[in-house]
């Protein structure tokens, strides 16, 4: 089944820039989209980016310019390079995975049925 694993989280400096990874492991799929969303405890997750199984990302609006999401298929890996962040990006970072990769959209990230346990990210 479809496994993934992040890392990346830690706390910075607002200013300061981070990289997230998530490893994915266990798919066959040729059509798939893969993403980012961020939650707090008791809140609804915040959808942050998006790419699809063809490679074209998607952003939040409150991330555009800021983040960038790719993936190396050699590696098997997501990332998500997040510059210039600021005091409001704090939260738990989330990647997300599922088949298919009509409507890839960060609106839908949160939604996804694979995801990681996920990595808190504090900017301060």
């Amino acid at each position: 089944d479809v496994q993934l694993v992040e890392s990346g989280g830690i706390s910075v400096q607002a200013g300061e820039a981070l990289r997230l990874c998530c490893a994915v492991s266990g798919y066959t799929d040729s059509r798939y989209c893969m993403g980012w969303f961020r939650q707090a405890p008791g809140k609804e997750g915040e959808g942050v980016a998006a790419i699809a199984s063809d490679g074209v990302p998607d952003y939040a609006d409150s991330v555009q310019g800021r983040f960038t999401i790719s993936q190396d298929n050699a590696k098997n890996t997501l990332y998500l390079q997040m510059n210039s962040l600021k005091p409001e990006d704090t939260d738990m970072y989330y990647c997300a995975y599922r088949r298919g990769q009509t409507y890839c959209s960060p609106r839908n990230v949160a939604g996804f049925p694979y995801r990681v346990q996920g990595t808190q990210v504090t900017v301060s």
